[in-house]
């Protein structure tokens, strides 16, 4: 295998290139995970019966073993 000089200026800015990406993501997920937070704690959502979640599997191809 070949080795690779990268010069430290270069690689510098590779890497606070790369910490900002790190950054966006963790602010996009932060915000969705938010969002989630919000919808789950105003309920929004009712939950879902056993057997309502058996149909779900169901329809995605998904054999589930005891139905009720």
């Amino acid at each position: 295998m070949e080795t690779v000089n990268i010069p430290k200026k270069v690689f510098r800015k590779i890497l606070d290139d790369v910490q900002i990406l790190i950054d966006d993501v963790e602010i996009a997920l932060d915000a969705k995970v938010q969002e989630r937070i919000e919808t789950i704690e105003s309920e929004k959502e009712k939950g879902k019966t056993e057997k309502d979640y058996y149909e779900y599997l169901a329809k995605r191809g998904i054999k589930v073993g005891v139905q009720s």
